[in-house]
């Protein structure tokens, strides 16, 4: 079938281009400027819609059922309306025959190199209409022009997440993930998660890579609820000319549950994608996402210089005190840290546990006898921020909101939704959303708290009761909890917000743009931490990315200099038992606080790149990783060096060229060698569990 461009735009550098068949159905493709571009009026050429969708009772294509609800006939019913560009923005509208009508929106911002995309549903048919899929974006046609034998040079990312095992990066060819096309069926490969966990499972993000041109497109998803990625093929009599297809958004009623009505003038729209591509590496492709969500970022004053943060979870697990947090912080005072957080278990009552006490929000008198003010008191007069700890989303078993407010649950099948020890606040409840205002925000502003870390420790699954269906009713319970976090920062304008579910399980951008930083992990004291924490350099932004460094009185130096150097790929977080450390191993904390304030400006802004294989087990790594960062400026180079089990004699990276100088190094003494010589670091004998940081200049 014979295309057309309808329109072509460069946007920085990259190149929007909109091609048009015969049909009158139009695709969206996205290109490197001064890449070589597809010929167009070539016939047999198969394009992809703007955005997917399917509506209710509706089949895709052969043998897609269960694998994938794209290609339903419905998607080339649309045909173009108009298209309006604006000084940032691209505005495609597209109608069906029945009047409903796609909005089809690509946002851009000057100097910013990521796109957004949405798409809109307006339903100005004659009868309501029910959607089953609506993609935010569709980037069609990717090596469309390559022939068969070249697509196994075409490779595929994402990355997959579990408890206390983040961002784990995952890559093959396109023969690797089953998609080279032996007929004419769709081949699809359909991931995401389910529930209000958005990152449990994977991360919301998909990326190609054509390694024989050096190209990489990529995505991120801005949603915390259940969503979906998919890579398709689709080809014409046989032959590979549609080429990939990459797109997602909200989960769809096969994966998710979710099927939405839109009645006779109404709309819908999706939550949006960023959207990138680059004549480069997917180092680099990675950056310009994390560029995209960087710029969407609003921090109150006190994080500018992204100070250091003393949690004291690893010291009482769960057992805070009036004296013991006086204790600790007169022992961080000594340090340069800003902000004392009390974590979980200030509010239990008599022998309840931390886990089953959440809702009532009473503090505990036994631990502080003089109410929660005197801590607040002692913290404040010693120069710190204090800083307290919620699980506001849900109520315990041990609590007696959980028994006398059961209308203000979710429920499903109209029985409250019970998870372990949780049910779940309803968002959407006045009655409950007036319950968390006076328990929750107004507890902070009247106590006078600067920080908050918010948890959230369990996952409604499907969804829960709604008159449209379950996924329907997830998607509005995770719009309820956003306002509950815009809400805590109207209220509380200098309030720091920690963003953080079981550790990493909500690190996607519409969780950040609401809070000031986000828990890497729950991997509190593992080896594997400098692991998780870099790897997460791909995809949030590094002030955003707050890292576990847990100090032991029974630790040697070599272990709290690997801590503490693992804290520094993002925001130092320190814990456990500072009181009973002695003056070596308090030295060496306060020589690496005092470093990692020096590496701050490179981590707020700079490019990270991975200099060594990938070490794929997290419980048991070998060998040895190291991860650069570069200023934009281009005048300062931090290197992140850490040895695992059996790491090589020697290890030799090449650094971008220029003259650089060691400003200084952090690492514990006799755990080998880092140094820079002839444009190179290497790293010699270095010690099994070891870290090495070193700041160079020009």
């Amino acid at each position: 079938m014979n295309v057309k461009i309808l329109l072509e735009k460069q946007v920085g550098d990259m190149i929007l281009r909109y091609r048009m068949d015969e049909n009158k159905l139009i695709e969206f493709n996205l290109y490197p400027a001064g890449a070589e571009l597809p010929a167009e009026g070539e016939s047999g050429q198969v394009l992809a819609p703007l955005a997917f969708l399917r509506f209710e009772g509706e089949c895709g294509s052969a043998f897609a059922g269960g694998m994938s609800t794209r290609y339903a006939e419905s998607n080339y019913r649309f045909q173009l309306e108009k298209q309006e560009v604006g000084t940032n923005s691209i505005v495609t509208t597209l109608t069906d025959p029945e009047g409903v009508r796609l909005v089809h929106t690509v946002e851009w911002t000057c100097g910013v190199p990521a796109l957004r995309i949405f798409t809109k549903l307006v339903n100005n048919s004659a009868e309501d209409v029910t959607l089953e899929l609506l993609e935010s974006f569709t980037l069609g046609g990717i090596g469309r022009e390559l022939p068969h034998k070249e697509f196994n040079n075409m490779r595929l990312h994402r990355f997959r997440s579990h408890w206390s095992s983040e961002a784990l990066h995952e890559t093959g060819t396109v023969s690797e993930f089953m998609l080279e096309r032996v007929s004419h069926v769709v081949h699809s490969e359909r991931y995401g998660q389910t529930g209000t966990m958005p990152v449990r499972g994977f991360h919301p993000f998909g990326a190609v890579e054509d390694t024989s041109r050096g190209i990489c497109w990529g995505a991120q998803i801005a949603w915390s609820g259940s969503w979906q990625m998919e890579f398709s093929l689709r080809n014409n009599q046989g032959y590979e000319e549609g080429g990939i297809v990459l797109g997602g958004g909200l989960g769809d009623y096969e994966r998710a549950h979710w099927c939405k009505k839109v009645a006779v003038g109404e709309e819908f729209s999706t939550p949006y994608a960023i959207v990138t591509c680059v004549k480069g590496d997917f180092d680099e492709l990675c950056d310009r996402l994390v560029q995209r969500i960087e710029s969407e970022l609003d921090y109150p004053a006190s994080e500018e210089d992204l100070p250091i943060i003393f949690n004291e979870w690893c010291t009482s697990w769960g057992c805070p005190t009036t004296e013991s947090m006086t204790r600790l912080a007169d022992a961080v005072k000594t340090l340069p840290v800003k902000y004392l957080v009390m974590d979980a278990g200030w509010y239990k009552q008599g022998d309840a546990a931390w886990f089953n006490g959440q809702g009532d929000w009473l503090v505990n008198k036994e631990a502080f006898p003089n109410g929660i003010g005197e801590m607040v008191k002692n913290l404040r007069e010693r120069g710190l921020i204090p800083g307290i700890w919620f699980e506001a989303e849900v109520a315990g078993t041990t609590s007696k909101a959980y028994y006398e407010n059961e209308d203000c649950f979710l429920k499903r099948k109209g029985k409250p939704i019970a998870v372990g020890t949780r049910r779940f606040w309803d968002h959407n409840n006045p009655e409950a959303r007036e319950i968390l205002e006076k328990r929750v925000i107004n507890f902070l502003r009247d106590n006078q708290f600067g920080y908050v870390k918010i948890d959230y420790n369990e996952t409604i699954g499907i969804g829960c009761d709604d008159p449209d269906s379950p996924g329907e009713g997830l998607r509005r319970q995770v719009e309820g909890c956003h306002n509950f976090f815009r809400r805590m920062r109207e209220v509380n304008p200098d309030l720091v917000i920690e963003n953080c579910s079981s550790g990493g399980h909500r690190l996607e951008m519409a969780m950040m743009k609401l809070t000031s930083m986000s828990s890497f992990s729950d991997a509190h004291e593992a080896i594997s931490i400098p692991l998780i924490a870099a790897a997460l350099h791909r995809l949030i932004p590094v002030r955003h990315n707050q890292i576990w460094a847990v100090l032991r009185a029974e630790s040697d130096l070599k272990r709290i200099a690997y801590l503490l150097t693992g804290g520094m790929l993002g925001r130092l977080c320190l814990s456990g038992d500072i009181t009973a450390l002695n003056d070596a191993q308090m030295s060496l904390v306060r020589k690496g606080c005092d470093f990692y304030l020096k590496l701050v400006p490179v981590l707020k802004d700079g490019i990270s790149r991975f200099c060594t294989p990938p070490i794929v087990s997290r419980t048991a790594p070998e060998g040895v990783q190291v991860v650069t960062r570069e200023s934009r400026d281009g005048k300062q180079l931090i290197i992140f060096a850490h040895a695992f089990a059996a790491p090589a004699q020697e290890t030799v990276v090449e650094l971008p060229t220029g003259d650089w100088k060691s400003v200084e190094c952090y690492q514990s003494e006799n755990t080998g060698s880092a140094e820079v010589r002839d444009g190179k670091f290497i790293l010699t004998a270095p010690a099994e569990y070891s870290g090495h940081v070193l700041l160079l200049k020009r």
